[in-house]
């Protein structure tokens, strides 16, 4: 064998570090994979993950040093391919982006930090005096150049469905960041996350090995998982060959069922179904608390399920046959039915389709939505159920949102695991009792309204808070409305937050003298409304008055400031009045104009997150 030939042939693996694999490191991106698609729910996932494992160990009587007797965390691996010595991701590419998007968010966080931990070379790299970043797609840098230097980038109409995703990712890590990681925590998590995050690198040097590589590790039949273990685990348990087939093919069919998904959606489902129905505990925020149910269930509830038998109750054949042939069945069903839902809106499931647009992690709320349902449950009774709960989900995000605080999800496991707990298995009016009096007694609640003031960190949500009250006074005065019209990104002209106030102090300052005041009552909900992509930025500087006549051309929510609004629009006129909303035009559009109309959207927003709204869904 020539050496040329003998390099192709070569594949090396090794365990490595994240600074190990970005720290100076130049990567291409192949074409066929080089879109970053990665949701809300993996972000979400991943900071979960990483924080939790951080935090179990974390005491800030340690010094630093001590990050390096703290648990690594496994990150699975990457596979690149090496030619004339550039490196090209092959698989791994989606982990990789959203750890760059991590550290730009860390790295933004320590600027107002005095002790620092270094992470621009793991982002980008200097050479001659020029910067270029290490995961290289040109058409990225503009959007990575604002999120590095700003934490903030204005996505624009011809920009992609990777920078559009990147944007909004960064922006979910911000939002879910948890706080107990503060200033005097951050700069251990970041050590930890450079040194304690561990891959297998796999390095071939041709693209035909690295393919092979990949499709290996992505052919299902082939995978070692978790699912594939507890299956193993499960039927061994069963005495019949041919019962024993029968679950195989039950549960291969449903793996399959589940994979359609995403490649790791069967993982999701087990963690849920196991967290919903069988977890007794969780652990608590105390520094230095060890790992209990939940988080077991997280790493490795294969042997979870070995070790609390006695609790999900299995013991004989008969036990492990119900378990696969009934409820593995049974709860993969409901798990599929609500991923469809938040897919398409569907009659009878509309609250499950809104909370995933905004709201609380999945590794949350799912087993919330599992937690009261039983296998006994109708198919009415299960939609009851999941109405209820995604109502009380929905309340708890915006109350706890509008008062400016955050869903990180470190800040409320505990509190919402609990209520797994207490809801588990209840019928509908014991559900609708624990969750309405939970709703009434919650600390935050729609009063916070009238304080709440728009920046970047909350940006998705007042977009979310204004698409549902558009949403509903649409849908009350029947008019066809769709909220994806004012919350998806994949519209041809997305919904864009409307300053109703151009950013002129001087068209206000008979009202402010200070520009700080204007600033303030700018941003406060009654300033604000949405409009399509474009026709906000085509008024940019525009006064009120200029504004106003083509507001009536837009949604009804931005049309009521126009009196046009009000003329020949019976069905408006008699939803609002029957409603008791003091809808009004604004000719003008002063301080106290703002401030009527938040008081406006705070009686709208009453009636769209109450616990009196739970007896409608029923």
């Amino acid at each position: 064998m020539d050496k040329v030939a003998e390099l192709n042939s070569k594949i090396e693996a090794n365990d490595i570090t994240l600074a190990g694999i970005l720290d100076k490191q130049k990567f291409t991106i192949d074409y066929f994979q080089r879109e970053y698609r990665w949701e809300q729910k993996h972000i979400g996932q991943l900071i979960d993950d990483l924080t939790t494992a951080f935090l179990s160990k974390y005491d800030p009587k340690h010094e630093r040093e001590e990050v390096e007797n703290y648990n690594s965390y496994y990150m699975g691996p990457i596979v690149m391919s090496s030619s004339s010595g550039k490196l090209s991701i092959i698989d791994g590419q989606q982990r990789l982006t959203s750890l760059t998007l991590l550290l730009m968010y860390l790295n933004n966080r320590q600027k107002s930090t005095e002790d620092k931990e270094t992470v621009e070379t793991l982002i980008f790299s200097e050479r001659y005096g020029k910067k270029s970043y290490n995961m290289q797609v040109p058409e990225r840098e503009k959007c990575f150049d604002s999120l590095f230097t700003t934490g903030f980038y204005e996505i624009e109409k011809e920009d992609d469905e990777s920078v559009i995703a990147l944007t909004n990712r960064y922006n979910d890590i911000v939002e879910l960041f948890p706080e107990e990681i503060d200033d005097f925590a951050l700069v251990y998590f970041i050590s930890w996350l450079k040194e304690k995050l561990i891959f297998v690198k796999i390095v071939t040097y041709s693209e035909e090995n690295a393919y092979m590589i990949f499709e290996t590790m992505n052919d299902r039949g082939l995978n070692l998982t978790p699912a594939e273990m507890l299956k193993g685990y499960l039927l061994s348990k069963v005495k019949s060959n041919t019962k024993k087939t029968e679950l195989n093919e039950l549960w291969k069919d449903t793996i399959q069922n589940l994979h359609a998904w995403s490649q790791f959606e069967d993982l999701e489902f087990f963690k849920t179904w196991l967290r919903a129905k069988y977890a007794e505990s969780i652990r608590p925020g105390r520094k230095g608390s060890t790992n209990e149910d939940f988080e077991k269930i997280g790493t490795s509830f294969h042997t979870w399920v070995k070790d609390k038998l006695g609790s999900i109750g299995l013991q004989s054949e008969k036990e492990f046959i119900h378990f696969v042939e009934v409820s593995f069945k049974f709860y993969s069903g409901l798990y599929l039915k609500i991923l469809n839902a938040q897919k398409e809106e569907k009659t009878g499931l509309s609250k499950v389709y809104f909370i995933d647009y905004f709201g609380v992690a999945r590794s949350l709320s799912y087993p919330l939505l599992f937690a009261p349902i039983n296998e006994t449950d109708t198919e009415e009774v299960q939609n009851q159920k999941l109405q209820i709960v995604a109502h009380f989900l929905d309340c708890f995000a915006v109350f706890r949102s509008v008062n400016q605080r955050t869903l990180g999800q470190s800040s409320i496991r505990y509190t919402l695991y609990s209520l797994v707990k207490e809801i588990r298995n209840k019928s509908v009016e014991e559900l609708k009792m624990i969750l309405s009096l939970k709703i009434a007694e919650q600390e935050e609640n729609l009063e916070g309204i009238g304080r709440f003031t728009l920046n970047q960190q909350n940006k998705r949500f007042a977009r979310y808070f204004l698409s549902r009250l558009t949403h509903f006074i649409e849908e009350g005065s029947g008019i066809n409305s769709d909220i994806d019209t004012y919350m998806s990104d994949t519209v041809k002209k997305p919904a864009q937050i409307e300053h109703i106030w151009a950013d002129v102090h001087e068209y206000r300052k008979d009202d402010f003298e200070q520009k700080s005041d204007f600033q303030w009552f700018r941003n406060t909900f009654g300033g604000l409304i949405l409009l399509p992509w474009g026709t906000n930025q085509s008024f940019n500087k525009d006064p009120y008055s200029k504004k106003l006549p083509h507001y009536l051309k837009q949604n009804l929510l931005a049309q009521t400031l126009n009196e046009g609004c009000y003329e020949k629009n019976p069905n408006f006129k008699n939803w609002y009045r029957n409603e008791g909303l003091s809808f009004k035009p604004h000719p003008e559009f002063r301080k106290v104009d703002i401030e009527e109309r938040t008081e406006l959207y705070k009686a709208i927003a009453e009636k769209i997150w109450s616990a009196e709204k739970l007896d409608t869904l029923i």
